[in-house]
């Protein structure tokens, strides 16, 4: 009894992690039970008759076609569809050259055929690209060759095998399409859209978390909050792992037709592409996250010392791992993981100003092994996150994201050195529409020109973004300003105060 519980909890385990593999297994019992009658029942008439034990090669279709998603699915239905069809007219035309040689050469000829055939193919199927698609055509081309060419029919049998043969097959191929697609599908490429968008908030998580976990380890002693911490830092070894699962899924969702936001020859290589870059990046966590509780822990003034810039690169580049898990959510196209991956690559200047300082002269070498190891890590990923970002671009043109932009802040700066704050409001395709609350004069106290902003000083101005690499001013602060040269003032009624 003991056994049947384990084996009830494993199954319940099993359906709770995806529900819809409880659906796919009745779907593989509809699709079994509707091809089975052409074989057990009679109403199908002359299609019985027709078919007769051939039936049986639809159901083993059925069996081995039917996969978890619609683009596995179809891929198998076609892959063996034109295996058989190819397969099927070089049989015939393989049988019908041996009759014609005499029955002393016949049987040679044919087993020479098929020696060749079956070395040919073999051999072909170690092509990478062909063992990615192709390999399960290939094994049904083999084994339809040999079966209708090395059979001792007669000619107008071999054709009635061979017909009956390809029309069961494609019985049991479309049954397994139709249901798969019209019954609760399940999409490869939405499964691939899903999981690159997971592993994005997975890293993203671990690089705004990592700052208090490494500053704070030996302060905290709260055992359960430290543990609550390492399972939540720990999991980005799931994207580690996630390779095979990602190539999988692309190679799916090719056969996919057109669904949802996902139009035809969808870049789903590029997936592959960002999806890489990703695990880049978490192997560099791998390896950071083993200094988190490191024995050679450096003093505690040192730590507070570089903990504005370290804590800033991680955030900033979890802020940009989250920004692009947003973006390709919602399949828009954004520029706010740039600012952050601007931001962080500023904190990177920062701390190197800092270590050319001579914080670290006092510092044990073992204790200076482990930080500058901490550091390099984090300026791995980064330049790892910009790089993510660029192909993140990529994609996002590639697969005709909607082109909206994230509010932002913006900065003006005139020519009287006067800086005047601008909100976005509204935006368009072309431009954005902000507010600018108030004018700041660089000779005034702060607080002063805090107080003097008023909603009545208030008034809205349109702008367009001319040139987006060399008209925005940089700072060192990270922020960034785009010069009044750039402003494009645009009479909107009701818009334009």
């Amino acid at each position: 009894m003991e056994k049947v519980r384990e084996i009830v909890r494993e199954g319940m385990r099993v359906g709770n992690e995806d529900p819809r593999r409880i659906i796919h297994a009745f779907k593989v019992g509809l699709a079994l039970v509707l091809v089975s009658s052409f074989y057990y029942y009679q109403p199908f008439g002359p299609f019985t008759d027709y078919f007769g034990i051939n039936a049986m090669w639809a159901v083993m279709t059925v069996v081995v076609v039917f996969e978890f998603s619609v683009g596995a699915t179809l891929g198998k239905g076609l892959n063996r569809g034109v295996a058989t069809l190819v397969a099927g007219g070089l049989g015939i035309g393989a049988h019908r050259l041996a009759r014609l040689s005499g029955a002393t050469v016949e049987p040679i000829l044919l087993v020479m055929l098929v020696f060749v055939q079956a070395a040919l193919s073999t051999f072909v199927r170690f092509f990478p690209r062909v063992k990615t698609k192709f390999d399960y055509g290939i094994l049904i081309f083999i084994l339809t060759f040999a079966l209708i060419s090395l059979s001792g029919f007669r000619d107008e049998e071999i054709m009635d095998l061979a017909e009956s043969r390809l029309s069961t097959v494609v019985i049991g191929g479309v049954s397994c399409v139709l249901i798969s697609i019209f019954v609760c599908p399940v999409w490869a490429g939405q499964d691939l859209h899903s999981l690159l968008a997971s592993n994005f908030d997975t890293l993203s998580h671990f690089l705004q978390d990592f700052g208090d976990e490494y500053f704070e380890a030996s302060e905290d002693g709260d055992y359960k909050v430290v543990e609550k911490r390492k399972k939540n830092l720990g999991r980005y070894k799931r994207v580690l792992d996630s390779k095979s699962d990602e190539e999988a899924l692309a190679n799916f969702a090719e056969w996919e037709p057109p669904h949802g936001q996902f139009r035809f020859r969808h870049p789903w290589q590029q997936y592959v592409a960002v999806g890489a870059l990703l695990r880049q990046c978490a192997y560099r966590i791998d390896a950071l996250n083993s200094y988190i509780n490191s024995d050679f822990q450096i003093p505690m003034d040192i730590k507070k010392k570089l903990g504005t810039p370290l804590r800033r690169m991680s955030s900033e580049s979890g802020k940009s791992m989250k920004e692009m898990s947003i973006s390709l959510k919602k399949m828009i196209k954004s520029s706010s993981s740039d600012i952050h991956v601007s931001n962080s690559q500023s904190a990177c200047k920062a701390l190197s100003t800092l270590l050319k300082s001579g914080i670290l002269n006092d510092v044990e070498p073992l204790q200076m092994i482990s930080l500058l190891t901490t550091v390099s890590l984090l300026i791995d990923i980064v330049n790892l996150t910009e790089k993510i970002s660029e192909s993140v671009h990529e994609l996002a043109s590639a697969a005709r994201f909607k082109n909206k932009m994230r509010p932002m802040v913006l900065y003006e700066k005139s020519d009287s050195g006067r800086i005047g704050r601008a909100i976005p409001v509204e935006s368009h395709e072309d431009d954005h529409v902000v507010t600018v609350l108030h004018d700041v004069d660089k000779s005034n106290n702060a607080d002063n020109s805090r107080g003097e902003s008023s909603q009545d000083s208030c008034h809205h101005i349109a702008i367009k973004i001319v040139d987006d690499n060399s008209n925005h001013e940089k700072h060192e602060d990270g922020e960034i300003h785009v010069h009044t040269s750039l402003l494009e003032d645009v009479t909107r009624n009701g818009r334009l105060h």
